[in-house]
């Protein structure tokens, strides 16, 4: 027996809150407790990044004025992308792809400043730092679930027009607009596949062995 391994009751609640992870565009007005909105901010703070640099920085919106203009930020580059969808413009301007107006807190969460100094794991690959902010999100949006509370990651904004708006370095660069709050209840399945915008891939069209597959 694995002294390690975690007991059965544990280890279906991790793989259960994986399961029914949701990206979140619906939400109530019920605000959000502080205990609660640190607990997710010490998770996603526990997650691991290249070299130990934790290249997160979090800046809470508490400014309903700043909301709305980020709101607009978002509306600009929204209707770029859907113009840039060609035959699916449509069917994209019907999707609901945030709920900045809706939720009880909003992140902005950014890649912290000055990060060419930090080369350990990013010599070969500078884009690991991306993907350890990335795990940082991951880790509070599986808290949120876990928590009862919903979480969407909206990331169709202009990231020099963000990161004038809120005075973030040059060198940094903002990379999601986290949506939390509570929900009268979380999707059945993700919502882009509700709405039928995509499914999700089977297994074995991701996992190839030894080489590169298109099979």
């Amino acid at each position: 027996m694995n002294e390690k391994r975690y007991s059965d009751q544990d280890i279906d609640a991790i793989y259960r809150v994986i399961e029914q992870r949701r990206d979140m565009r619906h939400f109530t007005s019920e605000a959000v407790d502080e205990d609660m909105l640190e607990r997710l901010l010490k998770a996603a703070h526990f997650a691991p990044s290249v070299g130990f640099m934790q290249p997160w920085r979090f800046i809470r919106i508490t400014n309903k004025d700043l909301r709305i203009k980020m709101h607009q930020l978002v509306e600009e580059e929204r209707i770029t992308t859907a113009n840039a969808m060609g035959e699916r413009e449509d069917e994209f301007m019907k999707l609901k792809v945030e709920g900045l107006l809706d939720c009880a807190e909003v992140l902005v969460v950014s890649l912290m400043a000055d990060r060419d100094k930090h080369i350990f794991g990013r010599r070969t690959l500078p884009e690991m730092d991306l993907a350890s902010v990335s795990c940082a999100i991951q880790n509070m949006w599986l808290a949120a679930r876990a928590e009862g509370l919903g979480l969407g990651w909206v990331s169709i904004f202009d990231p020099k027009k963000l990161a004038e708006l809120l005075h973030i370095p040059p060198t940094g660069k903002p990379i999601a607009i986290l949506c939390i709050g509570h929900v009268d209840a979380f999707y059945d399945k993700p919502m882009l596949e509700k709405e039928n915008w995509a499914s999700r891939k089977q297994l074995e069209t991701v996992v190839f062995e030894n080489q590169w597959s298109d099979s």
